[in-house]
């Protein structure tokens, strides 16, 4: 039989343990959320908003909502269709995650993928570019 001197010691460090995981991961997921406000601002807007003047430009209209913590590429035909930008923290690594939405008539079709497996401040205009005319495709197939 084990000693109950052993196990509150044992349980006392897995208490400690559980604390500084979860004060570590708050720190993290800080850092990402600074990160990701800098790379929302300055990156992925704009390439958005490119993105969507060259689809007005070529008939499709579409617009560039920026609720808080994502940017999201929304048809003005079909509200239902749209590409998000967003940081998602609940995993060990915080990553930007790309979530596309299709409605074809009462079936909605959704994916969802890391943008890239990548430290936040190494994603690139040409990782969002890459991304939405991936998620394009379907919706200018029409």
């Amino acid at each position: 039989m084990m000693e109950i001197a052993d196990i509150r010691r044992r349980v006392t460090e897995t208490i400690e343990r559980a604390r500084r995981l979860a004060q570590e991961r708050r720190a993290r997921n800080d850092d990402a959320e600074r990160s990701f406000a800098m790379f929302r601002d300055g990156v992925a807007i704009p390439v958005y908003r490119q993105v969507a003047n060259a689809l007005k430009a070529a008939g499709y209209p579409f617009i560039v909502n920026t609720p808080a913590g994502s940017v999201q590429l929304v048809s003005e035909r079909s509200s239902g269709d749209s590409i998000e930008l967003a940081l998602e923290t609940d995993g060990d690594t915080p990553l930007v995650f790309g979530r596309s939405k299709r409605t074809r008539g009462r079936r909605t079709v959704e994916s969802e993928r890391p943008l890239r497996t990548c430290p936040i401040n190494e994603l690139t205009e040409d990782d969002v570019l890459t991304f939405l005319l991936k998620e394009l495709e379907p919706l200018v197939e029409r």
